[in-house]
């Protein structure tokens, strides 16, 4: 079983950045795929960025390339979401995901991943 939390979420001005975290339990995690993932009030769930196992392959949802750095430490089972220059569309509840499967591939679809954090708030005011 692995548990996912992730923290960072907060209320932040047109412009600014957020740095967000998921911490996770468990030794598996580092040998997974992990993305994030963002659904806002009345709209579905949506990939924003995902990392390899190992850090080295990374992805990006148009909406977020450019303004947004994902990265992991697998010593401290962390990922990280750095997004800079946010906008008041980039207000969503945050999710972070291990993928289903132990490979490369770095699925954009939710049903690529089987464990999910509980979520942080994201508000971008204008």
């Amino acid at each position: 079983q692995v548990q996912l939390v992730e923290s960072g979420g907060g209320l932040v001005q047109a412009g600014g950045s957020l740095g967000l975290s998921c911490a996770a339990s468990g030794r598996t995690f580092n040998s997974y795929t992990v993305a994030w993932f963002r659904q806002a009030p009345g709209k579905e769930r949506e990939f924003v960025s995902a990392i390899s196992w190992s850090g080295g392959s990374t992805k990006y949802a148009d909406s977020v390339k450019g303004r947004a750095t994902i990265s992991r430490d697998n010593a401290k089972n962390t990922v990280y979401l750095q997004m800079n220059s946010l906008k008041p569309e980039d207000t969503a509840v945050y999710y972070c995901a291990r993928a289903r499967v132990r490979s490369t591939w770095l699925p954009l679809s939710d049903n690529g991943y089987d464990f999910w954090g509980q979520g942080t708030q994201v508000t971008v005011s204008s």
